[in-house]
This record gives C-alpha cells, sequence and structure tokens, in this order.
C-alpha cells in the first residue's frame, strides 16, 4: 500500500493504538480469557503471563513498557535495555521535552477489564499530558492506545515509540516504496551498515522538514540519521536467521511519519516509530496505532499481508464506528 494514496487533510482527531499480535493467536470472536489481564504487583509494576508470553509492564514503577518479555514456548527472552514499545523521546520543532518520557514522573492505574493505564502528567517544561492504555487482546496479542492532550500550541508534535530486541533479533528490515535491492519496487529494504549508521525511512518528502528542524541535534545524545527511501508504508521488522523468530512492526499511514532503526547487527537491536507528526492546537487531543507481531520465519510476503490485513482491520473498525455514531 503506498502512502501516496492516503489523504493529507489535517485530523485533529488521530487514533493510535499499539497492538502487538504473535502469530498463533486466539481467533476472531474468541472470548476473553481471565489470563488476558495485568495482575497489580507491589512498586507500582504489572505483571502477566497469557501462556505465551510471560513479563512485566513498568518493571519498578518505572515508565518504561514491556520488560522482561519471555516467549513461552521458547523460553527465549525477547528484549533488552529500556523494553518494548517504550515512549522515548518526544519533539515540538527544535524543541526537545527532557531525555526521554521514560524518565518523567508517571502514574498507573488497574482496570476492571485488567488493561493498564499509564498517565504522564503536564508539567510546567512539558504542556501536554500524555496517556498509554495497554491491554490484552488475546494471549499473543496487546493494544496500545497513546492519546496526548495540549494544554498549549504544539507544533509538529512527536512522540518516538522505541522497541530493544534481544540479539537474536539482528537484522532490521523497512518496507520502501522503491527498493534499490528490488529493481525499484516496492519491497523490505535491509538496513545495511553501507547505508549509514542511523537510518530513518520518511513517509514522504513533506516531512523531511520536520526531522531537519533542529529536534535531532539536540542535546544529549544527537543523532544525524541518513535519510532512507521513502516508506511505502509505515511497516518495519526485525528478524534472525531463516526460521527464527521475527518481529514485524507496522502503523496506519496517518498515524506514522517516519520509522527508524540502527545498521544489522548494530548493538541496540532496536526499531522506532516516529508517531504523529503535526500540529496540535491549545485543548486539542490526538491519538495514534502500531502493531507489532512477533512469530517464527515470517517472511517478507507474509509480513506483507499482515499489513495489508491490519489496515483493512482499522479500516471495518472505522466504518462500524461511524455506523453507531450516526444512529
Amino acid at each position: 500500500m503506498a502512502v501516496d494514496s492516503i489523504s493529507q487533510h489535517r485530523m485533529q482527531r488521530i487514533l493510535v493504538v499499539v497492538t502487538v499480535v504473535f502469530v498463533g493467536g486466539m481467533a476472531a470472536g474468541q472470548e476473553r480469557s481471565p489470563k488476558l489481564a495485568f495482575v497489580a504487583k507491589d512498586k507500582g509494576e504489572y505483571t502477566f503471563d497469557t501462556g505465551v508470553l510471560r513479563g512485566t509492564l513498568r518493571q519498578g514503577g518505572k515508565s518504561q513498557g514491556l520488560a522482561p518479555v519471555i516467549h513461552i514456548p521458547s523460553g527465549a527472552r525477547l528484549d533488552r535495555s529500556m523494553g518494548i514499545l517504550s515512549y522515548y523521546r518526544v519533539f515540538t520543532t527544535n524543541k526537545r521535552y527532557g531525555v526521554g518520557a521514560w524518565d518523567w514522573p508517571s502514574t498507573a492505574k488497574l482496570l476492571p477489564d485488567g488493561a493498564v493505564q499509564v498517565t504522564w502528567p503536564e508539567a510546567a517544561d512539558r504542556p501536554f499530558e500524555m496517556t498509554s492504555l495497554y491491554r490484552w487482546k488475546d494471549p499473543q496479542t496487546i493494544d496500545i492506545e497513546t492519546t496526548v492532550a495540549a494544554r498549549k500550541d504544539l507544533n509538529k508534535f512527536e512522540s518516538f515509540l522505541a522497541s530493544y530486541f534481544e540479539a537474536p533479533f539482528p537484522t532490521p528490515c523497512v518496507y520502501v516504496q522503491e527498493n534499490p535491492e528490488a529493481q525499484g519496487k516496492p519491497g523490505l529494504l535491509p538496513a545495511r551498515k553501507t547505508y549509514g549508521d542511523w537510518q530513518m525511512f520518511p513517509r514522504d518528502a513533506q516531512v523531511l522538514p520536520m526531522i531537519r528542524d533542529g529536534r535531532w541535534g539536540l542535546q544529549p545524545n544527537p543523532v544525524d540519521w541518513t535519510i532512507m527511501p521513502r516508506l511505502a508504508a509505515p511497516l518495519g521488522l526485525r528478524r534472525g536467521t531463516a526460521g527464527s523468530l521475527t518481529a514485524v512492526l507496522m502503523a496506519p499511514p496517518q498515524d506514522c511519519f517516519a520509522i527508524a532503526t540502527p545498521y544489522e547487527g548494530e548493538s541496540h537491536y532496536s526499531l522506532y516509530l516516529s508517531l504523529f507528526g503535526h500540529d496540535l492546537k491549545a485543548g486539542e487531543t490526538a491519538k495514534a496505532r502500531t502493531q507489532l507481531i512477533i512469530g517464527n520465519g515470517i517472511s517478507d510476503e507474509q509480513a506483507v499481508t499482515l499489513y495489508q490485513q491490519y489496515v483493512k482491520e482499522l479500516s471495518a473498525e472505522a466504518s462500524s464506528s461511524n455506523t453507531t455514531s450516526a444512529r
């Protein structure tokens, strides 16, 4: 799916749900198991054991995502460093809010359905509130809904969502419109070191001024991104050898304006989504969606099919919501 077909109309309300799907999940319509719930523990952390995945959200009460995450069938640990689906850098034009959202104070609460809602309140140096809702969908699937409420005008707001994987995921690939390794056709392009140490794949040319507005030159840890071919769709993956576990990360084009990664084999083993990427007026609220899939031996063709299915499901959900609202 090319990004050119996506309307450039500015949306005042954008829904971004981070959906993590680990292949082999429940059939559609199957009832939610009691195991598909977080369990509140001491120190403000929440544990989970779905039968397929086991681990912790907000380990030690810190403002970070899933860490550790264990794939129970194989016994493999999937995460490293700051974990999977953690909120890292947050920007507006040429401005960075602290080092990372994982350093901000936050609160969390367990909801009646077993989901966890995390809130980062506004502060003197952060004129917005950000919330995140983590909810298990099935033993392999977790949805995250990220909401930002602006207290002042925010110019080109960005939330940089980070996932750090373990060494079994050394090779990152991103779905580009013109793949130089596939005769210029759409395809998943490996992030080879010859292309640069830190690579960013933009949605289109219109977002390049935002990427280059100075936000990434700010200390600490500035990044000089190599601008790569534009996205065919916001779809990236990390994989190891043939038949091994593969992590597939995706988002709707209107919710994600770039995917970033270090080169193949670089020790961060990370994959990043640049979410939002538009202005917010004071009093305005925006939300955003992503999907992460982990399975054995997911091919490039299967990854693209999974993306197409994902977008189709989102479209069906939106149609259903509009129909309900019209009644």
